[in-house]
C-alpha cells in the first residue's frame, strides 16, 4: 500500500501538479483504496495546521512584502552598491549581500530570488555581466535567505520537533554568514578573471545615508531576534509585531506605503499563506499514513543496520536530502522527511539544532541544484536566459554552497556556538 501512495505522488508530481495537491491526491487514493472512511482526512490536515507557532508564519510573510512594497529592496541594493560597487565586479557583489541584508526580510529563497533578482539581473546585464552568471549570482545567493533568521523553514522544524524557534534562528546566523562570504569570495574571483566593471568609490556621506536608509529594516531583524530569545514574546507574537513595525517603517520613515500597495501586499500574503498551509494539511496527512505503514521505523533501520557512525549517517542524509530538495519544494521536503530522520540523528547523538541546520541548509541548496532547482527557473525567467546557460553558470557556487554544507556538518559548534552562548 506505500507502495500505491508514493506511486501516485511521484506521478502527479511529473504531471505538474502542484505539491500539496499531489500530497492530497496519494493520501485520497491510498484512504480509497484501503478503504478508511475520508473523515480521517480533515481531522488530520486540521491537526497538522493547528499549531500556536504556525501562526507567526503568515504574520512574517506579510511583514516582508509590506517592508519591500515600502521600498526597502531598492534601498538594501543601493546601500550594498555604496560598500562593495568600487570593488572589480561590484554589481554582483552587490547583489550578494543585497541578499545577505533581504534575509532577514524574506526568509524564503524563491522570494528572495523574484524580489532582488528583478532589479539586479537586468541591472547586470546592462554592464555587460553575462546573463547567465548573473542569474546565477541571482539564484544562489538567494539561498542565504532561509538560513538567517528569521527563517520559515526554521519555524517549520521547530513545529515538527518541539525545538526553540529562537535557538533555531541563532543557529542559522553563523552559517548563513559563512554562506554569504563564500558566496562574495567566489564572486569577486570570477569577476576580476573576467574583467567586469567597477565603479568610482562612494562618499563616506552616501555609505551612511545608505546605512540610515537601511538600519530600520536591520533593526526589524534583531527586534525580532533577541525579542524571542530574551523571553519577551512568543514568535506568533514577533510577526505580528514585526507587521505593525513594517508598516510603521513604510507609511512614516519611507513614505511609499500607501492603501493601495499595502492591499496587494496583504493579498500576496493571504496567498502564500493559504497555500501553505493546504501544504502543511496534507503533509500532515501523508506523515500520518507514513507512520501506520511503519515506513519511517524501515528506513531508520536500513540506515542505522548499514552504519551507526554519525559521520557516515550524516553523509547519507545529506545525499538523500540534496537530491529531495532538488526537485521538491523546501517546506514540503521538510514536512515529510524531517521527522523521519530526526529520529535517526538521535539515535546516532547528533544534536537535534545541528541537525536542523544541516537539514534546512540541504534543502535550500537542492534549490539551487541543477538542472531542475526552483531558484534556477526563478533567475532564468527573469533573465530571459535558457535554464541550461544557467544551469552551467551554477555549478561554481553550488560547489561553494557544498563546501559551506561541509564545514557545518563536520563542526557542530558553527552552528551550536550562538544558542549556548545566548540560551544556556
Amino acid at each position: 500500500m506505500t507502495a500505491i501512495l508514493i506511486l501516485v505522488f511521484v506521478i502527479s508530481l511529473f504531471l505538474r501538479f502542484p505539491i500539496a495537491f499531489s500530497l492530497g491526491l496519494a493520501c485520497l487514493v491510498y484512504l480509497l483504496v484501503k478503504g478508511i472512511p475520508l473523515l480521517i482526512l480533515p481531522m488530520k490536515m486540521y491537526s497538522g495546521i493547528d499549531v500556536f507557532v504556525l501562526l507567526s508564519i503568515p504574520g512574517f510573510i506579510l511583514a516582508g512584502n509590506l517592508m519591500n512594497a515600502g521600498g526597502l529592496t531598492e534601498k538594501i541594493i543601493a546601500f550594498c552598491n555604496h560598500l562593495f560597487g568600487h570593488i572589480r565586479g561590484g554589481l554582483a557583489l552587490a547583489n550578494v549581500g543585497a541578499s545577505m541584508l533581504f534575509a532577514g526580510i524574506s526568509g524564503t529563497a524563491v522570494s528572495d530570488t523574484a524580489s532582488i533578482g528583478s532589479i539586479m539581473i537586468p541591472a547586470m546585464k546592462k554592464e555587460g555581466y553575462g546573463a547567465g552568471f548573473s542569474c546565477a549570482v541571482t539564484a544562489s545567493s538567494s539561498t542565504v535567505g532561509p538560513i538567517i533568521p528569521p527563517s520559515v523553514p526554521m519555524i517549520i522544524a521547530a513545529t515538527l520537533t518541539g525545538l526553540s524557534v529562537g535557538r533555531l534562528f541563532l543557529a542559522g546566523a553563523i552559517p548563513g554568514f559563512l554562506l554569504g562570504a563564500g558566496l562574495m569570495t567566489l564572486t569577486y574571483f570570477i569577476s576580476s578573471k573576467r574583467k567586469y566593471p567597477k565603479h568610482s568609490r562612494s562618499s563616506l556621506k552616501q555609505v551612511g545615508q545608505g546605512f540610515i536608509d537601511t538600519f530600520w529594516s536591520l533593526l526589524m531583524t534583531f527586534i525580532i531576534l533577541f525579542g524571542i530569545i530574551g523571553g519577551i514574546f512568543t514568535p506568533t507574537e514577533a510577526s505580528i509585531i514585526a507587521v505593525l513595525y513594517a508598516l510603521i517603517i513604510g507609511i512614516f520613515v519611507y513614505k511609499k506605503l500607501n492603501s493601495k500597495n499595502i492591499q496587494i501586499a496583504v493579498l500576496e500574503s493571504m496567498k502564500t499563506s493559504a497555500s501553505l498551509m493546504v501544504l502543511v494539511g496534507f503533509a500532515n496527512l501523508f506523515g500520518y499514513i507514513l507512520i501506520t505503514e511503519q515506513l519511517p521505523q524501515l528506513i531508520s533501520a536500513e540506515i542505522l543496520d548499514f552504519s551507526r557512525n554519525r559521520y557516515v549517517v550524516l553523509l547519507l542524509i545529506n545525499l538523500l536530502l540534496i537530491i529531495v530538495g532538488t526537485f521538491m519544494e523546501t517546506i514540503a521536503a521538510m514536512l515529510i522527511l524531517f521527522p523521519i530522520l530526526m529520529k535517526i540523528a538521535i539515535a546516532v547523538e547528533i544534536d537535534p539544532v545541528h541537525f536542523a541546520v544541516i537539514a534546512v541548509l540541504n534543502l535550500i541548496i537542492g534549490l539551487t541544484t541543477p538542472p531542475v532547482g526552483v531558484c534556477l527557473f526563478v533567475a532564468s525567467s527573469i533573465g530571459k536566459v535558457s535554464i541550461g546557460e544557467v544551469s552551467k553558470a551554477s555549478w561554481p557556487f553550488l560547489l561553494v554552497s557544498l563546501g559551506i554544507l561541509f564545514l557545518v556538518t563536520l563542526f557542530p559548534e558553527i552552528s551550536l556556538f550562538l544558542p549556548r552562548l545566548f540560551m544556556d
